[in-house]
């Protein structure tokens, strides 16, 4: 690898379990977003226009298709020579009967060998679950520049919700001087992104005993980051200032989705400067019917509609039958609405089919409204 050199980690093994069943036969990464992306796209094409070229994806739970997709790292730009994405699952340990990750630590640990084969001098952790736009290398020269044992990039939330996330506390120079888990007061709205720069050796060598040791998560938040302030070590604080969102739960799937008709959002895919990478589906430009109607929505291609799409998201293949009307809603690949039916303040997953004059959902409802399997209409 080049010298000064940085191999990226993505963090891809999450149940997504308040995904409900979007994530019962698909990984958290794998969900798909955006009318035709899917959310491991983001930090991978991040890696291929920060210039990170190695990439390993640290994959566990229902990951048949989540190994298959990132498999083909030509997708990215990452297939080259000195380079490229693997897929990398737990490995059984037969004197612990385990073949999964402990924590997100260990994840790391169990994987050693990998890292080492390459020798970098710093090694970027990244959560697969998250849907942004960062150039690792400013977070990279942020890190040398402050000459940091550990960078961990941290966005402002609003004080109320502070809560919710892991909050670092920094002095007047960026130095992160508290961690706090999800404190009940917080004492500042920094939270964590879950992205993290390490100087390689001394991580390894913070593995290496937190591997030995029984009275340890092995875990990131819970471990090495206290050990690291503990030790005294310099822990930065990197600011990040663009879109960032979390999709851990429905409402936050269909809030990212939904962000997306908004003319004014930091997240420009259409951005030539910031390409977001993704599987090149070979289909038909979308049609629309005479007696279709549109008003603000994002419609990707191979969507044939007839029917009313208000202020909605519909991804590859979606077919919407005359009179039949979607308000307020994200349509996942391959779902079909026949004629007369309504779908209101819904996400409708992959494939499903909606029968004719069924309804679904409701403007007053306060959550979203999941459909994942097959609605019955008029017969």
């Amino acid at each position: 690898m080049k010298q000064n050199s940085m191999l990226a980690m993505i963090l891809a093994g999450g149940r997504g379990s308040r995904l409900h069943d979007l994530t019962n036969k698909v990984a958290k990464p794998a969900v798909a977003y955006g009318g035709k992306y899917r959310i491991v796209d983001f930090p991978l094409s991040n890696c291929a226009n920060s210039g990170v070229d190695v990439v390993g994806v640290l994959t566990q739970y229902e990951s048949v298709l989540l190994n298959s997709y990132v498999a083909a790292g030509g997708r990215w730009g990452l297939d080259a020579r000195e380079s490229g994405v693997y897929v990398l699952p737990p490995r059984e340990k037969a004197e612990e009967n385990l073949d999964v990750y402990r924590g997100t630590a260990d994840a790391i640990s169990q994987n050693i060998d990998f890292i080492d084969t390459y020798t970098p001098d710093y090694v970027l952790i990244l959560s697969g679950d998250h849907i942004y736009k960062m150039n690792y290398a400013k977070m990279l020269a942020h890190h040398k520049e402050n000459k940091a044992d550990a960078t961990i990039a941290v966005r402002e939330v609003p004080m109320k919700e502070a809560s919710r996330f892991g909050i670092m506390n920094t002095d007047e120079d960026g130095r992160i001087i508290e961690f706090e888990e999800k404190p009940p007061q917080p004492k500042s709205n920094l939270a964590s992104m879950g992205i993290y720069i390490f100087d390689w050796k001394l991580l390894r060598k913070v593995l290496l005993a937190d591997m030995k040791d029984p009275d340890s998560s092995h875990d990131f938040g819970k471990d090495i980051i206290p050990k690291f302030l503990n030790d005294g070590r310099n822990l930065r604080a990197y600011k990040f200032k663009g879109y960032w969102k979390d999709v851990g739960t429905i409402d936050s799937l269909w809030e990212a989705n939904m962000d997306l008709l908004d003319k004014k959002s930091e997240l420009d895919l259409n951005d030539p400067t910031w390409k977001i990478y993704t599987e090149d589906a070979t289909v038909l430009p979308h049609y629309v019917g005479e007696h279709a109607s549109i008003t603000r929505a994002f419609i990707t291609q191979g969507c044939v509609i007839d029917g009313e799409i208000r202020n909605s998201v519909l991804f590859t293949g979606v077919k919407v039958g005359e009179g039949a009307k979607i308000i307020d809603s994200v349509l996942m690949p391959g779902v079909e609405v026949e004629e007369g039916a309504v779908v209101t303040r819904a996400l409708v997953a992959d494939g499903v089919k909606i029968g004719k004059q069924a309804v679904v959902g409701s403007a007053d409802s306060e959550n979203i409204e999941l459909v994942a399997k097959r609605v019955k209409g008029v017969e």
